[in-house]
């Protein structure tokens, strides 16, 4: 028997390897299986190059579970003393304390750094043993054994086969790994695709209303799974099954993208376009990153663009390394040369689908659009590509590229200073008569109802000369678009204040809403009143939902416009009415305020060019008492417009019907609206 100490320069590995990479423990067993999968794979090489004669046999490795240990068994190529000696006795490196002191919260730095893949065994194991022979003729078989110290034992012992076992005497902390179902669920998220048989006991089935176990190995992984296959092999079928065996409650995929590419790189994989529901969020992390089909991670952000993490499906490269930290990922150079291939290959296939079968890309661009916005708006490249197949959606159902809507709008879109207007409606339903009021004009509305849409309009609105995009509701129709300067007559200053005063009386109490109230004229057979909204600060408020470090917008308050048709009859009726039943109580105030206005401006003229200290304080007092008494008169004024107005049935009716048609009447407001209309019918 020989006894030693492990050749480490330092004392603190099995501490480390224990205490720091414990958040990380359940890669153990990935570990130690694809060190027998590639011991396997090895014997298989030593046979192709005629190296080696005997009898291949039975190659799966077993993973066996006993009452306080967890036994993985290859028959691969074996180790011999010596090989066990350089292999795992020599963890010779050099800055060790340097290097354990700075990587100790990451398992896989460390690990993937020494090819300490072996003795992350020591993370669960309070003992580990390995029994091996190797494939070489009179090679006898030892056992190697060490308790998580620098001291171990190395004999020779009996075993009639070539191979290795490892076995682990299981910590008391970690009992969870001697369960059956916590070795079932990692086998199936590390060894679900490994190219060598991988066997976890046998299986079982119902016999007398009870599971027994059979004769038959419970293997656990597909071999050869469906991105190591060529295309032309497989038909559609395959790659939707393939997809419901990785997602089991999922929809049927919209498309995929099978990759295979040797250079300046190895990449295999296939992509899928999942159908999206709903969050965004919710759909990430789907891709499952590989190596030489052994399972690295899900979280694959660095490795593929940020708009493909909401792409689900499988990458597998042996350029990236199975034990890597996120850093050194997201500055591996390899890593962004297949970032930038797989943002190639996605537009590539996209373009490809969208030129042969339009009508089939069509029909999918609902569920398409949210992966092809989140990548114009995330990728400078993607953009690039993306405005050849990123189509719009018009009201009507009709798709357009982005050159086509150009065309079918230059000429009816067009405002006077040359700009093209894109009119847009985001719920259709609602915002019906707006976008009807937009279609007798002679004019094309799209329809932006994405969950990126927005975001859209503003990374558009840069990237094409001279275009606005316009909601429909933002203004009166006649002036969405501007042709000319307007020839109708405004209402005079005066009868458009008491228009306003009239209507913002009676306007609901509405939460963290705000309206401001003018008077244009229409025409005679437009709507006497109007509701629109501004389009920049809807847009910022909107935003704000999507967009980090614009929360200050979306505690503002909404704002909206009230516009009263000043053509309109109802609008003329009112202000008739209110001229004749206000008169007597408005003429002594007017006439009281415009002896208190000129007073005031005779003052103002007085001190024009005067410093402060030049003008006599009397006059500065009187200014003052000017100025409440002017606020106090208009304050009268108001209440008295006021009361005219809360007296006037069409008034509230006419803002009623404004807010209805735009979905904010509600509770109470609604109830009386209701009352209301049957007493005036």
């Amino acid at each position: 028997m020989q006894k030693g100490n492990i050749g480490v320069t330092t004392e603190n590995i099995f501490p480390v390897i224990k205490k720091f990479l414990y958040s990380d423990h359940e890669i153990f067993l990935r570990e130690l299986i694809s060190n027998a999968v590639d011991a396997t794979q090895k014997l298989k090489t030593l046979v192709s190059k005629g190296e080696y004669n005997g009898e291949l046999g039975d190659l799966t490795v077993r993973v066996a579970l006993g009452k306080d240990t967890i036994t993985v068994s290859d028959r691969g190529i074996g180790l011999t003393a010596g090989e066990i000696d350089k292999y795992i006795n020599q963890i010779a490196f050099s800055g060790a304390n340097d290097f354990l002191e700075k990587y100790k919260e990451d398992a896989n730095a460390i690990i993937g750094h020494f090819g300490l893949g072996f003795y992350s065994a020591f993370m669960v194991a309070k003992r580990v043993e390995i029994i091996s022979k190797s494939w070489q003729e009179g090679a006898t078989a030892v056992k190697w054994s060490c308790e998580g110290s620098p001291e171990f034992t190395l004999e020779e012992t009996q075993k009639e086969d070539r191979g290795t076992d490892i076995v682990l005497y299981i910590d008391d902390e970690c009992k969870e790994f001697l369960e059956e179902s916590r070795i079932t669920q990692l086998l199936k998220k590390y060894c679900s695709f490994l190219p060598v048989p991988i066997a976890f006991g046998k299986k079982k089935e119902w016999k007398e209303g009870k599971q027994v176990e059979t004769g038959e190995d419970n293997v656990i992984n597909e071999t050869s799974p469906l991105w190591t296959r060529k295309p032309s092999e497989l038909k559609d079928e395959d790659y939707q099954k393939f997809y419901r065996d990785l997602y089991p409650m999922s929809d049927d995929p919209l498309f995929w993208i099978h990759l295979n590419v040797d250079y300046p790189f190895h990449l295999t994989g296939v992509l899928y376009f999942p159908r999206v529901k709903s969050n965004v969020e919710l759909n990430r992390n789907k891709i499952q990153l590989y190596c030489n089909q052994v399972y690295v991670t899900d979280t694959v952000e660095g490795i593929v663009p940020d708009f493909l993490t909401l792409l689900h499906g499988v990458l597998d490269s042996p350029d990236i390394p199975l034990n890597v930290s996120r850093s050194y990922l997201q500055s591996d150079s390899n890593v962004k040369k297949i970032s930038t291939y797989i943002t190639k290959k996605v537009s590539d296939r996209l373009l490809s689908i969208f030129k042969n079968d339009r009508a089939q890309f069509e029909e999918k661009w609902k569920d398409l659009k949210i992966f092809i916005h989140y990548g114009m708006l995330t990728q400078e490249d993607f953009y690039d590509r993306a405005k050849e197949f990123a189509l719009f959606t018009d009201t009507e159902g009709k798709h357009y590229t982005l050159e086509e809507y150009k065309t079918l709008i230059k000429d009816g879109q067009t405002d006077k200073d040359g700009n093209l207007i894109y009119l847009y409606a985001q719920r259709k339903e609602e915002q019906y008569s707006y976008i009807e009021a937009a279609r007798n004009k002679g004019y094309n509305v799209l329809l932006m109802d994405g969950q990126l849409d927005i975001a859209v309009v503003g990374l558009l609105e840069q990237k094409l000369e001279k275009s606005r995009f316009t909601r429909v509701d933002s203004d009166v129709i006649d002036n969405l678009i501007v042709k000319e300067e307007p020839q109708t007559e405004a209402l005079e200053e005066g009868k458009r204040e008491v228009l306003s005063t009239l209507f913002k009386s009676q306007l609901p109490k509405m939460e963290k809403t705000e309206f401001t109230v003018t008077a244009q004229p229409l025409g005679e057979t437009a709507s006497p009143v109007v509701v629109t909204q501004s389009e920049y600060m809807r847009r910022m408020k909107e935003l704000a939902d999507i967009q980090a470090g614009m929360a200050f917008y979306g505690e503002m308050p909404d704002m909206y416009n009230l516009v009263l048709n000043s053509d309109h009859r109802l609008v003329k009726s009112i202000l008739a009415g209110q001229e004749e039943a206000c008169a007597d109580a408005i003429a002594p105030l007017q006439q009281e305020l415009d002896g208190v206005n000129a007073r005031h401006e005779e003052l103002r003229k007085q001190a024009e060019g005067k410093k402060d200290g030049e003008v006599p304080q009397a006059d500065k007092d009187e200014k003052q008492e000017l100025e409440k008494r002017r606020d106090d008169l208009k304050q009268r004024k108001e209440t008295v417009y006021a009361d005219y107005a809360s007296k006037n049935k069409v008034v509230r009716q006419l803002i009623d019907l404004a807010l209805l048609q735009n979905g904010m009447l509600k509770g109470e407001a609604l109830d009386n609206f209701v009352k209301r209309s049957v007493e005036l019918i």
